[in-house]
């Protein structure tokens, strides 16, 4: 599945400001992490910010702030804001061939494995999977630090 740039950039801001809840961020900082235009990332966040995931405010101090719950928003609650029928039932066609239908049948599958990993990942899940790895970059940075001291006699 190839999801379209403004699924994954509202994947990317909405994770961003669930991490950093109760904060307000600009939408300018936001759209220099990812190196994309700030105007592009505010007219995406529209989105959310209409299905009650994010509350945007204008002006001097304004951003974007997470208003969802991270424990409960799935990356297919976000997929299912931007893209058309992401996962099309397409069973009322007939397939012509047994090929054809075992092509069908292996593809539907993809769709439903997709489908059901994207339902399965919370907005949270990926935010303590991000910290869990930076705790680890930390630790292995700390020790290769410690080895590198000179020892005390």
């Amino acid at each position: 599945m190839k999801l379209n740039q403004a699924t994954r950039l509202a994947i990317w801001s909405i994770v961003e400001l669930a991490s950093r809840p109760g904060e307000q961020i600009p939408v300018n900082d936001i759209a220099e992490i990812y190196g994309i235009s700030q105007h592009h990332l505010a007219k995406v966040l529209r989105t959310p910010s209409r299905a009650g995931i994010v509350a945007s405010t204008r002006g001097p101090g304004g951003g974007c702030e997470f208003t969802g719950n991270a424990n409960r928003i799935t990356l297919y609650d976000i997929v299912q804001l931007f893209e058309e029928e992401p996962f099309e039932d397409e069973s009322g066609d007939e397939p012509p061939t047994p090929v054809a239908a075992e092509v069908a049948h292996v593809l539907a599958e993809i769709d439903r494995i997709t489908k059901a990993t994207l339902r399965s990942v919370t907005l949270q899940t990926i935010i303590k999977n991000a910290q869990r790895k930076q705790e680890r970059l930390a630790a292995q940075k700390e020790a290769a630090a410690d080895t590198k001291k000179p020892q005390a006699d």
